[in-house]
């Protein structure tokens, strides 16, 4: 079944095309991530596929009654309503058949009105909807219902609105950038909604873990073209590859085919027949495509960085809290040459309070930070860029100098550095408000690190990069020499380029973590499953039972032995308790404790193979 169809839509600014005659569908249960280059217009066709822009030519085709719900990065919300009010604000019917009964509830003299809204919401099957509202609220930490949305930050206002999104039950739900804003929980829990739900999904993310377990397809805009993969991430990554093998191929036997037409149209003399017009036609075609290039040009990074010495940066007893709210408490640490360390934990546990202090952009206090003479910090903020009114793109860089000094004393100019994180002459002179949120965060990146660190400092670098930028800083992180610290709710990120962790647990709790993110909750899944395992007790033991035993059902006769065995069981455990319990009894000859031992041995032997047999059987019942 269709519900949305893209045809031939089309966008540009001024001489700039970000694409041309783009179609496309979706249908029920697709899960479609879009992926392109950061200025490609990403956010453009969201906006135009929601109905927020027109296209400049082709149309929107939408099935008719279908409910679609749009989370854009910035959201646009009431900022006189509450939380609630914001989720009760909607054209969705059952929503309103709630809130009529929460209302309600408020005023129970008006029995007429509580009845009427019991009844539609027993008409509406109401009560689940309510139960996973609240669910979705609790999971994206928006439990206080009555705050208002004028005093949320930044990012509890995008999760809200996500929370909307996935509240309104949509036919069709299109995301920019789902995973931003989300903490590591958050992102695992909605990766697993999305899973586990029904729901039709068009989104654009740079999170490589969520596109390889939510999507089913892939379409990829690259140089104006639109390709699909039917697959996951790694069925992209494979097929790309082998695409661009083929064009590669193609390229190379169109550069012949030129050439050999080339050396006939130099021939020709100038009177033309029929037949020859034609094959000149042929000829500017196929120059045309040998011709083609790719914009296959990747951001290069290179620094000049200062030597570290001995003294890296050392953390001493250090305590930082906001009224009751407990940062760092007591907390010691020397870093050391090369370290790499990953934070993670939940949003509001103190992660960028932490890098604040420890660039002492922030006092702590109590304790003492030590920072070596060598050391020299290069910290990416979220905040990102300042944005001055009117500043062009090469002036930000050119406030650094006109040139950039390089490794082994070379030195380059600003052009030039641009030109290197992807901005072309042309690009260089644009206004910086005018870029995308990509193109400004690639820009705040050059920033960074034309300063020559040694010690980077990311707090969520990886927020509206594209995947092929995203690459090539990965690799850039893993030859970089200094220390690093990543903050970063990119799972794949963080897995390729931290080797510990400390994980904010909350009021001050800072745990030492040997590992990278996959370890952890690789660890944390270990410790959740020996706690299950600890109270479940023998049903722990069925599983293992039905883990080793391949066998079918249950003959007939196997089944009543199994309920013969309960009760055996049962009966030797009263038994076995009696036995105990005369041992307690006072004037026992050691004649009679020798008896009772043999007895207890020999009854806790049946009981043992009897126990044995019984999860055995267990299993195979259950399988």
């Amino acid at each position: 079944m269709n519900y949305l169809t893209v045809e031939n839509i089309s966008r540009s600014y001024g001489e700039l095309t970000l694409f041309s005659n783009i179609s496309f569908g979706i249908n029920k249960d697709q899960r479609i991530a879009l992926i392109a280059k950061n200025g490609s217009g990403k956010t453009s066709i969201l906006n135009i596929m929601a109905g927020l822009d027109e296209p400049e030519t082709g149309q929107i085709i939408k099935r008719k009654g279908i409910r679609i719900s749009f989370l854009p990065q910035e959201p646009d919300l009431r900022p006189n309503l509450t939380i609630e009010e914001t989720i009760f604000d909607s054209e969705n019917e059952v929503l309103q058949v709630i809130a009529r009964y929460e209302k309600a509830l408020q005023n129970t003299e008006d029995q007429e009105s509580y009845q009427k809204a019991f009844d539609a919401m027993e008409r509406f099957r109401a009560w689940d909807f309510e139960t996973l509202y609240k669910q979705i609220l609790f999971k994206l930490n928006l439990t206080d219902l009555q705050q208002k949305v004028e005093t949320l930050s930044g990012g509890q206002k995008r999760r809200l609105a996500l929370a909307n999104a996935l509240i309104n039950r949509p036919d069709l739900l299109i995301l920019d950038e789902p995973t931003n804003h989300l903490d590591l929980e958050m992102i695992e829990w909605l990766e697993d909604f999305f899973k586990k739900g029904k729901i039709t999904l068009f989104m654009v993310t740079h999170d490589r873990y969520f596109l390889e377990r939510v999507c089913n397809e892939i379409l990829e805009l690259d140089n104006n073209t639109l390709y699909g993969y039917k697959g996951n991430y790694s069925y992209y990554l494979e097929k790309r590859e082998a695409r661009m093998e083929r064009e590669a191929v193609e390229q190379h036997k169109n550069r012949i085919l030129f050439r050999k037409e080339l050396d006939w149209m130099r021939r020709q003399p100038k009177a033309r027949t029929t037949k020859s017009k034609s094959r000149i036609d042929d000829f500017h075609k196929i120059k045309s495509l040998a011709h083609q290039r790719r914009n296959e040009h990747q951001v290069q990074l290179e620094l000049n960085m200062e030597r570290l010495g001995s003294k890296i940066v050392e953390l001493h007893n250090l305590g930082k809290s906001y009224g009751e709210q407990i940062i760092l408490n007591k907390f010691d640490y020397s870093f050391t040459k090369g370290e790499r360390v990953g934070i993670i934990g939940k949003n509001g546990t103190g992660k960028s309070t932490f890098l604040n202090v420890l660039t002492e952009n922030e006092s702590v206090d109590i304790g003492k930070i030590v920072v070596g003479d060598t050391i020299k910090f290069g910290y990416y903020t979220q905040k990102g860029i300042p944005v001055k009114q009117g500043q062009k793109v090469i002036e930000v860089i050119r406030e650094f100098g006109d040139y950039i000094p390089l490794k082994k004393g070379k030195q380059i100019s600003a052009q030039q550095l641009l030109e290197r994180f992807l901005f072309d002459r042309k690009k260089q002179y644009d206004f910086v408000e005018k870029l995308s949120g990509g193109e400004r965060k690639r820009l705040y990146l050059c920033t960074v690190l034309i300063q020559n660190p040694n010690f980077l400092i990311l707090d969520e670098p990886t927020n509206d990069l594209d995947i092929v930028t995203l690459n090539v800083l990965e690799n850039f992180l893993l030859d970089f020499p200094g220390c690093l610290i990543v903050v970063s709710h990119d799972r794949y990120f963080m897995d390729k380029i931290v080797d510990h962790l400390f994980v904010f647990k909350g009021d001050g709790v800072i745990e030492d973590f040997p590992g990278n993110y996959s370890d952890y909750q690789a660890y944390e899944a270990s410790k959740v499953e020996e706690e299950r395992q600890f109270k479940s007790g023998i049903k722990t033991e069925k599983k293992q039972w039905k883990e080793k035993d391949d066998s079918p059902k249950l003959t007939y006769s196997e089944q009543k032995e199994l309920k013969q065995l309960e009760n055996s069981i049962q009966q030797l455990e009263e038994q076995k308790k009696k036995l105990q319990q005369k041992f307690t009894e006072e004037g026992l000859s050691g004649e009679s404790i020798d008896q009772l031992s043999i007895a207890l041995g020999e009854l806790e032997t049946e009981l043992d193979q009897k126990t044995e047999r019984w999860f055995e059987l267990s299993a195979i019942q259950e399988n």
